[in-house]
């Protein structure tokens, strides 16, 4: 049980790390007119745990912040998995 845990939080911060690269990098392909992110991207990375490091990437670069998309949809999805986290850790 033990080494499932590690690898969670071993993936948790792979993917959260990915996640603040991707908000900076887009942040800075926008400023450059380079070519971006897709959104379907970003939104997908945050579903799949990234979304606390998003949402600081998000404050941080000041990127997505007026897009209702991802002003609202990033702290729902975090909310969410804090939700989900709190009930799993219930049933443990």
């Amino acid at each position: 049980m033990e080494l499932q845990y590690q690898f969670f939080l071993i993936y948790l911060g792979a993917v959260n790390l990915l996640a603040f690269v991707f908000c900076g990098w887009d942040k800075r392909a926008a400023k450059r007119g380079a070519r971006r992110i897709p959104e379907r991207r970003l939104l997908a990375l945050c579903a799949l745990g990234g979304s606390p490091a998003f949402l600081l990437g998000m404050t941080l670069f000041h990127h997505k912040t007026r897009k209702p998309r991802f002003a609202w949809g990033v702290p729902l999805i975090l909310a969410a998995q804090m939700a989900l986290l709190v009930l799993i850790a219930r049933c443990l």
